[in-house]
């Protein structure tokens, strides 16, 4: 498979890593001096992997759609507001992406479990949820894009929780959820989220060693476009490329 990865950082290195190994040709292409991908540049692709900052996606995707590619990975963060748009492009012109904040199995799953301990923790009016996030000191958006997506899970199920504090400090309201991020060193990402009582406390935590797990899900997911046709636009990564590798019992295997 002819693949373009658009993104030099650490995400676009490990996934072409990964796809290079197993026999794909990649081409790894940063951000050109003009801020905007050329089409006639790009040249036509199997597959675009996005991997760059939340403001190229659209203008990204609309360049991979001009040079010919109608199959996508984005694993980029911080785009929500394009999204509605970039989905609109997709649909047009008949092409599909999987899109995820994270695209390891076992951060999917473990927000699975985040559900199912919300759902017992806030049944006691005593324990009080947070959230508190790790990465290295170069990333720029915060919360992350998993804190943001277990901040959804938690905020849709819990009873007393409706929404995110606005970290501006203080006391945050009962129906506020508390999401701290941390910006130091160079952690790959961590996220703990814990449920407090004046007697005791309940954590649950997924570390990060590497890029290994993203990249691995990167290769699922492009996997999962080629496999047969898809409908047009955005699918998301859970549930259904998660649930088609849970149901085959194969998670991939970290890359390297």
């Amino acid at each position: 498979m002819d693949t373009i990865i658009l993104g030099t950082g650490g995400l676009g290195r490990a996934a072409a890593a990964a796809l290079t190994a197993r026999g794909d040709a990649v081409r790894l292409v940063g951000r050109p001096d003009s801020g905007r991908h050329d089409p006639a540049s790009l040249g036509r692709a199997d597959m675009i992997v996005e991997a760059s900052r939340g403001h190229a996606v659209r203008s990204n995707i609309e360049a991979g759609l001009a040079a010919g590619c109608r199959k996508f990975v984005i694993g980029t963060t911080d785009w929500a507001a394009d999204r509605a748009a970039v989905d609109a492009m997709l649909v047009a012109e008949g092409a599909a992406a999987v899109v995820a904040s994270n695209f390891s199995a076992g951060v999917v799953l473990f927000g699975r479990l985040v559900e199912a301990a919300t759902r017992l923790f806030g049944a006691v009016p005593e324990f009080d949820p947070y959230i508190v996030e790790w990465h290295r000191r170069t990333k720029t958006d915060r919360p992350s894009g998993t804190a943001r997506d277990l901040a959804a899970r938690m905020l849709a199920i819990h009873p007393r929780k409706t929404r995110l504090s606005d970290g501006t400090g203080g006391q945050p309201a009962p129906e506020e959820l508390e999401v701290l991020a941390v910006r130091a060193g160079a952690n790959p990402g961590s996220h703990l989220v814990g449920f407090d009582a004046p007697g005791e406390t309940l954590e649950i935590r997924l570390s990060s060693r590497d890029r290994s797990a993203y990249a691995s899900g990167i290769v699922a997911a492009a996997d999962w476009l080629s496999k047969q046709p898809r409908t047009p636009g955005i699918h998301p990564f859970d549930p259904e490329v998660v649930d088609e590798l849970l149901a085959a019992a194969t998670l991939p295997k970290p890359a390297g």
